[in-house]
């Protein structure tokens, strides 16, 4: 999940929201060079200005400015996330990486207490239950997972650990010198956090995304999981809902797992609208992937939050760790926590080979082109009668 400041920044240059700056003039002086009361002759007054029209800024010298300042938050934060990975950080991760775990349990329990986790990481575990979650998608060390949406590393950071040594690990980015600036904006932050750590990141391939909406994850038939952490809002709000199931389908192997985590939106609810606000309905969801070819193979209540009255003034974010309201009834929201969530494993159904049938020649004379199948015991017993 994107952190609050990722996420304003997201809001603020995909909206591209600007206060139009106002300008007037003010009136001329209308008073007159002459008292007509004290028989003095009234001057004629000099045609009136006419007033400078409106300065509207420049949308696209706007969206730059906002942009540049974006990125030098950016930059900042990820010197001084650099600084904090000193010589002996790194040894300790390198090993953690070059461990050949024989579990995803015990690569978990090492990767959840690591010093590598950003600040404030390790906070929202209570909240989101990644040991569970993931032994309930099925993760394991040697599978190929391609993550959607990794934002500032919440889950990168942990799957790293677990995959490096036999999996293979792969997150979606963009060209961080896109000529979308929100595009670019996500791939340069991307790519900062997997620069700012080679040791835990070295070996996570990058997959390029033309634009948001692109939702490119790889070749066909290539990866074991794909990840898709509350994003399901996004995708609705991208308007292309359906070409990431189908992406997400011809990049997974058959038998492969489709794992989504999601904002609950109470049933009935309008998933366009819905989706506004960062919740989704459940039942909407499920038939809607499984329309795509997908088959819901379990769900679980694991990151569920009965609390949660989804109906804030700025929709999930409104909650932790967010918190769009800011300080306002910061303490409500704390103790509602984060939000309630669905947790869904789909699964791409195995292709079972058809059965080979037997040429016309063959079935006259009562053959196929079929392997000759072994005796079984029942075949055996009655040979023997």
């Amino acid at each position: 999940m994107r952190t609050p400041r990722l996420l304003a920044t997201a809001l603020t240059l995909a909206l591209g929201c600007t206060v139009s700056a106002s300008s007037s003039t003010s009136p001329p002086d209308s008073g007159a060079a002459g008292d007509p009361a004290a028989g003095k002759p009234v001057e004629k007054a000099e045609p009136a200005e006419k007033p400078l029209p409106e300065q509207k800024p420049d949308p696209k010298v706007e969206a730059q400015k906002r942009f540049d300042a974006a990125m030098a938050e950016l930059q900042a934060e990820y010197k001084t996330e650099a600084a904090r990975w000193t010589p002996e950080l790194k040894a300790k991760v390198a090993k953690l990486t070059a461990t050949k775990w024989r579990a995803t349990s015990v690569a978990m329990k090492a990767a959840l207490a690591s010093e590598h986790r950003r600040p404030g990481h390790a906070s929202r575990d209570a909240f989101r239950h990644p040991n569970e979650t993931l032994a309930f998608f099925g993760l394991k060390p040697t599978m190929n997972v391609f993550e959607v949406g990794p934002g500032a590393g919440w889950w990168t950071e942990l799957l790293a650990v677990v995959l490096s040594a036999k999996g293979t690990l792969a997150v979606a980015t963009f060209d961080p010198k896109s000529d979308d600036l929100t595009a670019a904006y996500f791939g340069n932050a991307v790519a900062m956090m997997l620069d700012t750590a080679p040791e835990l990141y070295g070996k996570v391939e990058r997959v390029m995304n033309s634009a948001p909406g692109a939702y490119e994850m790889g070749p066909a038939d290539s990866r074991d999981m794909i990840l898709v952490m509350r994003m399901t809002h996004n995708i609705i709000r991208s308007g292309a809902m359906d070409k990431f199931l189908a992406q997400a389908h011809t990049a997974l192997k058959p038998g492969g797992v489709l794992a989504i985590e999601q904002h609950r939106a109470p049933e009935g609810a309008d998933p366009a609208k819905s989706a506004q606000q960062g919740y989704v309905p459940e039942a909407w969801l499920i038939a809607q992937v499984e329309a795509a070819g997908f088959k819901l193979d379990d769900k679980s209540e694991i990151n569920a939050n009965p609390k949660d009255t989804k109906d804030y003034p700025k929709g999930v974010w409104t909650l932790p760790p967010n918190f769009a309201e800011g300080d306002k009834d910061r303490a409500k929201y704390e103790a509602i926590g984060e939000s309630d969530r669905m947790t869904l494993k789909f699964v791409k159904p195995k292709i079972k080979a058809a059965p080979k049938r037997a040429t016309p020649s063959a079935a006259a004379e009562g053959k196929t082109d079929a392997a000759p199948s072994k005796p079984t015991a029942s075949d055996t017993v009655k040979a023997a009668k």
